[in-house]
């Protein structure tokens, strides 16, 4: 056996993982009735390649990808080209290169991306993407749209008891703009607000030469976090702020306000200092949680201008989630399976059309090979195909009658 190759040749790596034929079938059914829904709404399906010219792959906002990105040399180019660790940014060059509209477009999308790395609470590394984009609409009507989107595929899947959370990055970057802070500092204290780091913070700030307005602004953004009363908080705590935060707090508000109209038991959370994201997108963020699960399962936000390195700046908005996670987190109500009938072997012409009916209507059917003898139980069917007076029939398989 060559040096290095496993002792056990049918293990996969870390986080790839392969489904049985029952939740490949789940999971099938699962991505058609949410795919099926998202068309729906109005969005048309795209299917980018699995693998790009790297500087293609990683353009714009795709640079942060990076580190998850395999990499591997074309034979035919002999340049780098690139496996797809995240869809959306392959979904804004197809609407700013090929679809070319000055229309609001709505793209939705489904496939296999793999990651370099797995995510300390998630450990696969290939989940099977889906999200929803809009393109070409800057009012916060789009965000309301896609956010509902994103609820209405969660609702389909079965999940249960989700939550909203709201944040807006754009409210940081503003503070840390008007602070004077420089890269370096502003991703020092991006880093504190992700850990919530209260004694850090303080430190940090200490050491700020910003004007103690500034400080006490940044210094509020760790607490403001909870429900509807932290927007009350917010316009409190930063009245002196620049005009463009008060606008994107207004948006936020304006946004949440609606969403608890149409939805009035969703529980919605708002987290100020909640950056997911912070390098890609531009504007209002969201993700989807439920209890027992220790990140988001599903996830968006606005990301203004990302097509402007294909050409053509659009505002965006979009969300994503992994089909294999909401597959696991479906409730146990599933939508009734066809019939599974076992014909018998044979090519009588009469036998094979009733065979390509039943596949017709719907039913799985598993026909024999000459020389087997299994019964219907052992081939998982529930239903026999029968020649009873003169004709084919399906009877239930505990039927001994034949």
């Amino acid at each position: 056996m060559p040096k290095g190759f496993p002792s056990e040749p049918w293990l996969l790596p870390d986080g790839i993982e392969e489904l049985s034929p029952d939740d490949a079938a789940r999971l099938e059914r699962l991505r058609r009735r949410l795919l099926d829904t998202c068309i729906a709404w109005g969005y048309r399906q795209v299917v980018p390649p699995l693998i790009e010219f790297l500087d293609s792959l990683l353009i714009g906002a795709g640079h942060d990808l990076e580190l998850q990105t395999f990499k591997l040399t074309d034979p035919l180019s002999g340049r780098l080209l690139g496996v797809r660790a995240d869809m959306t940014p392959q979904v804004a060059r197809i609407d700013a290169r090929n679809l070319k509209s000055d229309l609001p477009t709505r793209l939705c999308y489904v496939g296999t991306v793999l990651r370099a790395y797995a995510d300390p609470l998630q450990p696969a590394r290939s989940p099977v993407q889906i999200g929803a984009e809009l393109y070409g609409y800057a009012g916060p009507e789009a965000d309301l749209e896609v956010i509902r989107l994103m609820l209405e595929l969660l609702a389909q899947a079965g999940i249960l008891g989700v939550h909203l959370d709201l944040g807006h990055v754009g409210i940081y970057r503003g503070l840390a703009a008007q602070a004077g802070l420089d890269p370096e500092a502003e991703a020092a204290l991006f880093a504190i607000l992700q850990r919530k780091s209260k004694p850090d913070l303080q430190q940090f700030l200490s050491q700020c030469r910003c004007d103690p307005v500034h400080r006490a602004q940044l210094a509020a953004l760790i607490d403001l976090n909870g429900d509807f009363e932290v927007l009350d908080q917010a316009r409190h705590h930063l009245r002196r702020a620049p005009a463009a935060v008060l606008a994107h707090l207004d948006t936020l508000t304006e946004v949440a306000r609606r969403l608890r109209s149409l939805h009035p038991s969703l529980p919605i959370h708002f987290d100020l200092a909640e950056l997911r994201g912070y390098h890609y997108h531009t504007s209002l963020v969201f993700a989807a949680l439920v209890a027992g699960v220790g990140r988001e399962i599903a996830r968006g936000g606005r990301y203004d201008g990302i097509g402007a390195a294909f050409g053509r700046a659009r505002a965006a908005v979009g969300f994503s989630a992994d089909l294999k996670q909401l597959l696991r987190l479906a409730s146990s109500a599933e939508e009734p399976s066809s019939r599974r009938v076992l014909a018998p072997a044979g090519d009588d012409p009469e036998l094979l059309e009733a065979i390509r009916r039943l596949r017709v209507e719907g039913c799985q059917v598993v026909q024999l090979l000459p020389g087997q003898r299994e019964t219907a139980q052992d081939m998982g069917c529930d239903c026999r195909l029968v020649r009873r007076e003169g004709k084919y029939q399906v009877i239930p398989s505990t039927d001994s009658s034949i």
